[in-house]
């Protein structure tokens, strides 16, 4: 990248899930580079001598979809590309996270700027004007079938373009028509090519996938470091976590799980304080945790090596290869992404499905000096009782929700577009069931916090101290019932802030320790 800390060339850079997140923060600013801009002008005039020539070319002189045998002329050519962006405006439901439709503008620049789909410099100026000035269009969440691209909510993102449709200015939602009178802008009058190009792509199944890679990769490493504290709470065994064991069957996710947590683990009086007891070995909760763990880190780096592939390629139709060359191709089917996000959908309940056994573990009892509901005084009080209900509604939600979305498809466009990818819906779906998650991983968090407290005056390994240290100062210690909701809350935005994952890197840097295995650069870094 051309300075890594300010600036990301489009079409030029390789772009990855982190920098797209960077960049819609405003923490990295998007560029046009004037070799970027070469290409594009060449493709444009490519488009425009097609026009002049007048042989047909799929969505440039010709119809859409079961209309691409309909020719249309020079001159109704640009009338045809504002018409596309109105007739494919039929979103529904709610509007989809600013951050995303954000997302969604840096992911179009990126593939516009490879300078294969005949689009104007002008146009694309427009929309760096949009993220830059965080002005950003209102995409209704429903509508995509995720094939001949997103088209329903890619129609609703670019609407202002022409003067149309609403944007989020200044924390307020106002139609293009009144930021024209507050900016001075002026509606475009799109080319040839130019409607098809903005609406044919994925983006609006890439900006979620981006979003799921940023939430899982948070939700797995704080996954680990609160079944680490699980494991000092109810003395579970460290020998599980031995390399010796992994190496004997290497998938690289249970290796990456195994070293960190046993890297936590390290140094902990809790668990010398039980190395000669009886117990042989533990629920598969507890032991299994670089196997489950794993398998979801696994699933976790699939999703990322497909994504990067789509945020740096070319996704709509047709493509301009030369002046000889248009190929109407299959580009912006989402089938790629679609069946990836499932598989990561998948990963991210089984999460919530082990973190909620372990819950129900630490409330049995069975581990010596770790009271029933995790609370001295029962009876009177309930203590965790009803927090593990409230996992086990959350874990079976996203059991329904993993039905593969890719596993449908339903023919549009009178059969022209017979086969389609739903990846839409995936990518949505998955964000719903990572909201879930959080909130399961947050009532572990309180759960292996309280279990963790009856093993003092021992001490754990010196990150899990602090952690819990840290804890401390947000939610207290429980002796009795409370509105177990307040603290619910308080654990979930430690989740979303990464709290716990940020003591645990300062503690590390400070004392040298290392969290780090030989995959870590894979599964730390996106």
């Amino acid at each position: 990248m051309s300075d890594t800390k300010h600036h990301f060339s489009y079409g030029e850079d390789y772009l990855t899930a982190g920098i797209a997140i960077k960049i819609a923060q405003g923490e990295i600013k998007g560029i046009i580079s004037q070799s970027s801009r070469a290409k594009i002008q060449q493709s444009r005039r490519v488009v425009e001598n097609i026009v002049e020539k007048g042989d047909p070319v799929y969505g440039i002189n010709t119809g859409f979809g079961p209309l691409c045998t309909t020719k249309i002329s020079k001159e109704e050519t640009n009338i045809l590309q504002n018409n596309i962006l109105q007739s494919h405006s039929v979103g529904v439901g709610e509007p989809i996270d600013l951050e995303i439709a954000k997302l969604m503008l840096i992911l179009k620049v990126q593939s516009l700027s490879k300078g294969y789909s005949g689009i104007a410099e002008e146009t694309l100026d427009r929309i760096l004007y949009h993220i830059d000035n965080d002005i950003i269009p209102i995409v209704p969440s429903q509508g995509s079938v995720g094939a001949s691209g997103d088209l329903a909510p890619l129609s609703h993102l670019f609407l202002p373009l022409i003067g149309l449709g609403k944007v989020s200015h200044k924390k307020e939602i106002i139609s293009t028509a009144e930021l024209f009178k507050k900016t001075g802008k002026q509606p475009l009058d799109l080319g040839p090519k130019e409607g098809l190009a903005l609406i044919n792509g994925t983006q609006f199944i890439a900006a979620h996938a981006v979003q799921v890679i940023a939430k899982l990769h948070n939700c797995l490493s704080q996954a680990d470091i609160i079944g680490a504290m699980m494991i000092e709470g109810l003395q579970g065994s460290i020998k599980p976590f031995y390399k010796e064991l992994h190496q004997l069957r290497p998938f690289k996710g249970n290796i990456h799980v195994a070293s960190r947590v046993k890297s936590m683990l390290k140094g902990s009086e809790i668990m010398e304080d039980h190395t000669d007891c009886d117990r042989v070995q533990d629920p598969y909760s507890l032991r299994c945790i670089p196997q489950v763990h794993g398998a979801s880190r696994n699933a976790w780096l699939h999703l990322k090596e497909l994504l990067e592939v789509e945020l740096n390629s070319v996704t709509d139709n047709p493509i301009i290869i030369n002046e000889d060359l248009t190929i109407s191709g299959g580009s912006f089917h989402g089938q790629p992404l679609a069946m990836a996000i499932d598989y990561a959908c998948l990963a991210t309940s089984e999460i919530g499905s082990i973190s909620d056994r372990r819950i129900y573990l630490a409330l049995e009892g069975n581990s010596p000096g770790v009271p029933k509901l995790l609370m001295e005084d029962t009876g009177i009080n309930s203590g965790y009782m009803i927090l593990q209900y409230t996992t086990a509604a959350l874990a079976s939600e996203n059991k329904g929700l993993c039905f593969p979305s890719s596993a449908d498809s339903i023919p549009t466009s009178l059969g022209q577009e017979d086969h389609v990818s739903m990846g839409s819906i995936g990518g949505r779906k998955a964000l719903r069931v990572l909201d879930n998650l959080e909130k399961i991983l947050a009532i572990e968090l309180l759960t292996a916090a309280q279990a963790f407290e009856f093993r003092k005056p021992l001490k754990s390994g010196i990150i899990l101290d602090e952690i819990h240290k840290k804890i401390r100062t947000i939610v207290p210690f429980a002796d009795k019932d409370r509105v177990f909701a307040d603290d619910i809350e308080k654990g979930i935005e430690m989740i979303k802030n990464k709290t716990i994952i940020e003591v645990a890197n300062q503690v590390s840097q400070k004392e040298k320790l290392s969290l780090e295995t030989q995959f870590s650069n894979e599964f730390e870094v996106y």
